[in-house]
């Protein structure tokens, strides 16, 4: 039986439904039960109805993702074929996978699907028309289409007939693969095969796995289109009577969602954006906010787009109500928020915009030797963007007892399938033919490591940040001083910030300590570029 969420006159008369051509193009028998483009309100009903999920008391709906609480990179495939074998970055990053064993994986996915109720839903990814994937997805479970409503970009009701998509992904949490016989680690897998454009998801239920894939593909498609495919956010104000178009780029937890949303700029998109040859533009419809210890003081516009139509995963109800207690991590640390952008009062719809006047590249530094700001030059930022440097800190994964330097390169290793030079020169040559700026912004420890230092404040990084988008730190606004050991400029004054900070090695009790620590990372960067 096949359910549509509203069908016009016109709809009606015609002689194949847009689910007949979703199912057509899904290459599926029909299955036991499809719903196709559910509303919003539809599949929150649904969600509940089905046990999935659990209404908050701001009108979210709260879902736990399973035993996956995380995207599993080991168990994340490409299929290596023609198209493929001399273009992917093979390694421990891009894992090839046979196409023969996809295939026979595709089938029976397709089979064990005849007997479940299904989700179908058209969305778009790439907010530039010129640059757009047409996605068909198919989901097993309510809160998971709602899910990709939210974070792909959204076809309107009169446009679904004439709809062509051009790339499938099928995400079905309760289909486990038989390792032995597919070729596969575990029962969970994640395979993108960028011949056939599809992408297939089962065994596990965290749906950040189908966003990611599908940046992933856009990673390998766009490029020779002459767009950079970057993972960051995206933010625009105004400078000197033009628009004033920032980037942010950053591993998890650097702050990347957080510093992007300034209710003093338009919000672009928080996570996936390409730079075409015209300018930047979003991939996505909606944010995948961090909500561990989030508060509406240091946080108010992503804690107020956390209404009906949002989705909370694997967060906790405080005792004996509905209200969501965002300290709770007993499931994990990795608690999320997915809402669509416009849920951002100040956001920019369509989410595009010219060529960018400023980047960042955001790290969290839990060794507290990085100063909170420094000025880079295009060279500096192609080895600092090629090192993608951030850390973990104790307590954040089993084993880590202790600060431990984690290098992503381009910022976003695991979705990126070329090799990081490409990526690399295509920021370089944008970065010198539009003339941006590009700073270096420590979001993690200062005056001593992780356990003896404390964090930088939010506040202290929003006026840097401020201070580097309205000018207040350009060359003839401020001096600047190298620092002794990794050779960047940082500037000596910043209005709303202490001088002391802006120089690292001031704020440790022990200079000599300071020195020793900085050296030992430096090292380690120098160890890094050696494998580049």
């Amino acid at each position: 039986m096949v359910i549509e969420q509203s069908q016009s006159f016109a709809q009606l008369i015609s002689l194949n439904f847009p689910a007949d051509n979703a199912i057509d193009f899904l290459q599926l028998a029909e299955p036991a039960e499809l719903f196709f483009q559910l509303s919003p309100a539809a599949l929150i009903e649904q969600a509940v109805q089905r046990g999935e999920g659990q209404l908050t008391d701001t009108g979210a709906l709260m879902c736990s993702t399973g035993r996956f609480t995380g995207r599993s990179p080991k168990d994340r495939y490409i299929v290596r074929d023609e198209l493929t074998a001399d273009t992917v970055d093979w390694g421990s990053v891009n894992i090839p996978f046979s196409s023969d064993k996809f295939d026979r994986l595709h089938r029976r996915m397709r089979s064990f699907l005849e007997y479940q109720t299904v989700y179908v839903r058209y969305a778009r990814a790439g907010a530039d028309p010129a640059h757009q994937l047409n996605l068909c997805i198919l989901t097993t479970s309510a809160w998971q289409n709602l899910f990709c409503h939210n974070m792909f970009l959204r076809v309107a009701d009169e446009e679904l007939n004439r709809f062509k998509p051009d790339f499938t992904v099928l995400a079905v949490p309760n289909f486990k693969a038989i390792p032995d016989e597919d070729g596969t680690r575990g029962e969970n897998f994640a395979i993108l095969n960028l011949s056939k454009r599809m992408l297939l998801i089962g065994g596990t239920g965290y749906a950040g796995e189908i966003k990611k894939g599908i940046f992933s593909a856009l990673n390998y498609l766009l490029p020779p289109q002459n767009v950079l495919p970057m993972h960051c956010s995206a933010n625009v104000g105004e400078r000197g009577g033009k628009p004033d178009v920032a980037l942010f780029f950053g591993l998890s937890g650097t702050g990347k969602t957080t510093l992007s949303a300034d209710p003093d700029r338009a919000l672009i998109g928080d996570d996936e954006h390409g730079w075409s040859e015209t300018g930047v533009f979003n991939f996505e419809g909606g944010c995948y906010a961090k909500a561990i210890d989030l508060t509406r003081e240091r946080e108010p516009q992503i804690f107020d787009a956390i209404r009906y139509g949002a989705i909370v995963e694997n967060t906790r109800f405080a005792p004996g109500n509905s209200t969501v207690d965002y300290s709770d991590t007993s499931l994990t640390e990795n608690t999320r928020t997915s809402y669509p952008i416009d849920f951002i009062s100040n956001a920019r719809v369509p989410s595009v915009a010219r060529h960018p006047n400023t980047i960042f590249f955001l790290t969290c530094d839990a060794f507290g030797v990085l100063p909170p700001i420094a000025r880079l030059t295009p060279e500096q930022a192609m080895q600092y963007f090629l090192l993608g440097y951030t850390a973990k800190v104790a307590g954040t994964e089993m084993g880590v007892t202790e600060p431990q330097a984690t290098f992503s390169a381009c910022f976003g290793a695991a979705f990126m399938p070329l090799a990081p030079g490409t990526y690399a020169q295509m920021l370089g040559d944008k970065i010198r033919e539009h003339d941006a700026d590009v700073w270096l912004v420590n979001t993690g420890w200062t005056g001593g490591g992780y356990g003896v230092g404390k964090r930088i404040s939010l506040t202290h990084t929003r006026a840097l940040i401020r201070a580097a988008l309205s000018g207040q730190l350009d060359l003839d606004q401020v001096r600047y001083q190298a620092h002794p050991i990794f050779g960047l400029a940082m500037p000596t004054a910043c209005p709303n910030v202490p001088d002391a900070l802006l120089d690292p090695c001031q704020t440790w009790a022990d200079t000599a300590a300071y020195d020793e620590k900085a050296t030992y990372l430096q090292r380690l960067f120098n160890e890094k570029r050696q494998l580049l």
